[in-house]
């Protein structure tokens, strides 16, 4: 329990390492950041971005995660669908495709990496590290459902997610 809960901190959450941000980021405005902590284990800085700069109006988002601490693409991968159960969204079959996808496209993380989802025009995700992209997933629902992880109103870290989405009080 404690892996998938420090795992999924550190999915939920990325700090704004410039290293990380590619060119189609660039006309995004930050909406909010917040820092998830497990206990007393930082393990992420997270920062949601839209076109419009909040998150009520938008047409296209981005979701940055800069790790605090070293954690495998196979914890990531398997925290994912930890979050969507918990989330109540369905693991279909296409949602375990997803996950072989996620497999084979993230790599470890350590302090100081990121891994960060821009959504497109077309409301697939494109996944980028600090060495540039690793990936697309040509899915709008597959990016809706892995978002939600952050920004539904049922995410496990509610406090966090209100930063993110600028309803921090």
């Amino acid at each position: 329990m404690l892996k998938s809960l420090v795992v999924t901190s550190a999915l939920v959450l990325s700090g704004v390492a410039q290293a990380c941000i590619p060119e189609p980021i660039e006309p995004l405005q930050q909406v909010g950041q917040t820092r998830l902590s497990v206990w007393f284990w930082d393990v992420y800085d997270a920062a949601l971005y839209t076109d419009s700069g909040n998150y009520e109006t938008y047409e296209q988002r981005a979701l940055k995660l800069n790790y605090l601490r070293k954690i495998s693409a196979d914890d990531l991968v398997d925290t994912t669908a930890d979050e969507w159960q918990k989330l109540e969204i369905e693991l279909t079959e296409e949602h375990q495709q997803w996950l072989v996808q996620l497999r084979t496209m993230w790599p470890d993380v350590a302090n100081g990496d990121c891994l960060m989802l821009v959504e497109d025009d077309a409301g697939a995700s494109v996944f980028y590290n600090n060495q540039g992209e690793l990936g697309r997933i040509p899915s709008a629902q597959f990016t809706e459902d892995f978002l939600a992880i952050w920004l539904s109103p049922k995410s496990r870290f509610r406090e966090e997610r209100d930063e993110l989405v600028g309803d921090a009080s």
